[in-house]
């Protein structure tokens, strides 16, 4: 396996493993929840607790490079006995005999009775054909734990704590050339004060605006610890969940048809509705003054306008609250826990986009269906090209053996551009001299120096047979 393949195969599995393991991150958690939840998790993903513990371990200890496999080669799996399939019903029998009879036990039963020989049986195999066949412990037992109350509504108690996103489709706007756009708006909004960290409104629904809002929300309120979102391919993105990831985001996913768990959001898409309804009286043309009249109209009328939701939050406590509510502005600037702001750079890359790239003759290469120019000095080198979706005017480039560079979109003017450099490997200034001439000169010189001297030993024979 090349060292490419390797690098792309353990960013995969440390991905799979941190969706593994990320809800076991969560700090208000006490570790019977965690252990619970751990059990539930190795069941579902058909590993070991001990395994999911020892990712959890090396995520807390090292981030995302800590769930990273160790070698580039996967472990082979074992055979299976041939009577597998029958081992596996009597296995079914047992866990319907008693749903609570866990793995390690339906294995011993089922070697004490003669129908697999010690070891052969693997308990993460067990688990994982279990769960395939709906039997798993999770949908055995039903309300096993009774809920003191019939109400499943909740609230984090600090900003920044949780997050919801959604994405909202927004009014069709009809362009000054005639042509029909329809908007799309992403949001971000904080579990707690019911304050919006982000939300833009955007051309099209592509997996690329979640990125978006997710990176100018860490850039203008901080870092946060978790998202909570839904199930579409946007939410559930390879390149989203790498970017939270490596800034240490967790990000949970509702389940299907679960629409009253977002319930906070989805309350704020109602102010959205008004919004839509005011925008269609106005004449607006394009994206860029839509979400110029949607900035003011979110600075105005929700986010300084008090709120149900924190009011009925308080009260539950039996905290007292001022008879003219509180709005999400006022309860997201009262909250005493602070913002973590993280370095701006370092935010940019954990958002890239990387793909590599082999820079041609002309020192271009293709990316995005657009050609881009590099430099000449990197003709014929593979290259690691580092973009940004939302803007592709530029890429930085980077090469072994080369400092980075930024490529721009290239353009054909009225004029050629000056002389390119020389490639790399080429001399990097003018010979003053030839030294394929110079060597043929040096063993030209030898070679007559030689014949000089052999035709003067020639004479002196000479001159002694004379003198004899």
């Amino acid at each position: 396996m090349e060292a490419k393949e390797v690098k792309k195969w353990q960013d995969e599995e440390a991905l799979k493993r941190y969706g593994m393991m990320a809800p076991l991150l969560d700090p208000e958690l006490d570790e019977g929840k965690r252990r619970r939840m751990r059990e539930e998790a190795a069941e579902r993903n058909g590993v070991s607790k001990r395994t999911l513990y020892r990712y959890e371990k090396g995520c807390r200890e090292e981030g995302f490079e800590g769930l990273r496999p160790a070698g580039g080669t996967k472990k082979r799996r074992q055979g299976l006995p041939e009577n597998f399939e029958r081992i596996m019903k009597q296995a079914a029998q047992l866990r319907r005999e008693a749903p609570k009879r866990s793995v390690r036990q339906i294995i011993k039963t089922l070697e004490l009775e003669g129908w697999a020989q010690p070891g052969v049986l693997k308990q993460s195999t067990m688990q994982r054909r279990l769960y395939d066949a709906g039997l798993g412990k999770k949908r055995m037992k039903r309300y096993a734990e009774k809920r003191e109350t019939s109400s499943r509504r909740f609230c984090r108690p600090r900003r920044m704590e949780l997050l919801q996103g959604d994405i909202k489709c927004g009014p069709d706007l009809r362009t000054t050339s005639g042509e029909l756009v329809k908007a799309y708006l992403s949001s971000l909004i904080d579990h707690h004060s019911r304050c919006i960290v982000q939300s833009e409104f955007y051309d099209s629904q592509r997996r690329e605006i979640v990125e978006d809002t997710f990176h100018k929300a860490v850039l203008k309120s901080g870092k946060f610890d978790c998202a909570y979102l839904d199930n579409g391919a946007q939410y559930a993105a390879e390149h989203l969940g790498k970017a939270c990831a490596k800034l240490g985001i967790r990000i949970v996913h509702a389940k299907p048809g679960a629409r009253q768990s977002k319930g906070k959001i989805e309350k704020f898409h109602q102010k959205v509705d008004q919004f839509m309804a005011e925008i269609r009286a106005s004449h607006v043309h394009c994206v860029e003054e839509l979400n110029r009249r949607w900035k003011i109209f979110l600075e105005r009328e929700y986010q300084k306008e008090a709120h149900a939701g924190i009011k009925e939050y308080y009260e539950s406590y039996g905290a007292s609250v001022p008879a003219c509510g509180i709005a999400p502005e006022q309860e997201w600037m009262r909250d005493a826990r602070g913002l973590v702001f993280m370095d701006v750079s370092v935010v940019a890359e954990a958002f890239l986009r990387h793909e590599t790239r082999r820079i041609d003759e002309a020192g271009c290469f293709s990316l995005g269906g657009s050609r881009y120019e590099a430099s000449a000095a990197l003709a014929n080198m593979e290259a690691e090209i580092a973009y940004d979706p939302m803007d592709m005017e530029t890429a930085a480039v980077r090469c072994r053996g080369a400092e980075p560079l930024q490529a721009h979109r290239m353009e054909i003017g009225a004029f050629s551009s000056k002389a390119p450099p020389a490639p790399m490997g080429m001399a990097g200034s003018v010979p003053e001299t030839s030294r394929l001439l110079d060597a043929l000169e040096k063993k030209y010189k030898e070679d007559h120096g030689q014949k000089a001297r052999a035709l003067s030993f020639g004479e002196c024979g000479k001159e002694a047979g004379r003198r004899v």
